[in-house]
């Protein structure tokens, strides 16, 4: 890779530090470690300007969640990217960290290999932003992407399993390609699977796997705000193509009455 990427990390296990330094640098990431400590943590970011921030939950004297707002209350040159880990699987704890201001929540353990594969894919895809690489007709995409983000967060769909992402990147293209909802299977499910380097039948099981997920640990109340007759027990969870559906055409709506 001709761009490095910086990444600040808190770990307190001195042990396994190189094993995770040789894995992070053969995806390209540059990795400097701290303490789990928020303050560290917060003058670090502000003294060496790393690209992505990777840090634990909980940690002494200030949360993530706490050094996410005191990063954005000092307003630095450079945002970081920010992506929390936590051993602690709390949907309502989830849903504050990325409002906070995180792209990814991740439970431990996890695949570090996986994790940075993730990290360089979202760097990258928000670097393309801020350099103006990526742009859509008729909708401002980073808008698009924070509104949805909220929607799947609101309904209960955990940040950290593969069917979330793909879920995004689906509701995203609909809103954007309205007509691909009626080719799911021949279009949509291809195309995730193509960015996400996996299989068609992949994306879908996660997609159902991650509306699953969403209707046994969701609010009902904001379930019923979406999709009203879809979540009745005689109906039963909505299929991919009607959650994908129900929610792009609701934020097409939203989006041109704003």
């Amino acid at each position: 890779m001709t761009d490095t990427i910086k990444l600040l990390m808190t770990q307190e296990n001195a042990e396994n530090m190189s094993e995770v330094k040789n894995t992070l640098e053969k995806h390209g990431i540059s990795v400097s470690f701290c303490m789990k400590d928020g303050e560290e943590v917060l003058a670090r970011i502000l003294s060496d300007q790393p690209d992505v921030v990777m840090s634990d939950l909980f940690m002494t004297h200030i949360d993530s969640i706490g050094v996410m707002r005191a990063v954005r209350g000092k307003k630095p040159e450079k945002l970081p990217m920010f992506v929390i880990y936590s051993g602690f699987d709390s949907p309502m704890l989830e849903r504050e960290v990325m409002s906070a201001g995180a792209t990814y929540f991740v439970l431990k353990p996890f695949n570090l290999n996986d994790l940075a594969q993730n990290i360089v894919r979202l760097h990258r895809r928000r670097d393309a932003k801020q350099k103006g690489g990526i742009r859509q007709s008729g909708f401002d995409s980073y808008s698009i992407e924070v509104k949805v983000t909220e929607i799947l967060h609101q309904i209960g769909v955990p940040a950290h399993i593969k069917g979330y992402h793909y879920l995004r990147d689906s509701i995203i293209m609909s809103v954007e390609k309205p007509e691909i909802i009626n080719a799911v299977t021949k279009q949509l499910y291809p195309s995730v699977a193509k960015k996400y380097e996996t299989t068609s039948s992949r994306v879908e099981r996660a997609i159902r796997h991650a509306i699953e997920v969403a209707w046994d640990r969701g609010n009902v109340e904001v379930l019923n705000s979406y999709f009203g007759y879809t979540i009745q027990s005689s109906r039963g969870k909505p299929t991919n193509s009607e959650f994908i559906a129900m929610i792009s055409d609701k934020l097409r709506l939203q989006m041109r009455s704003a």
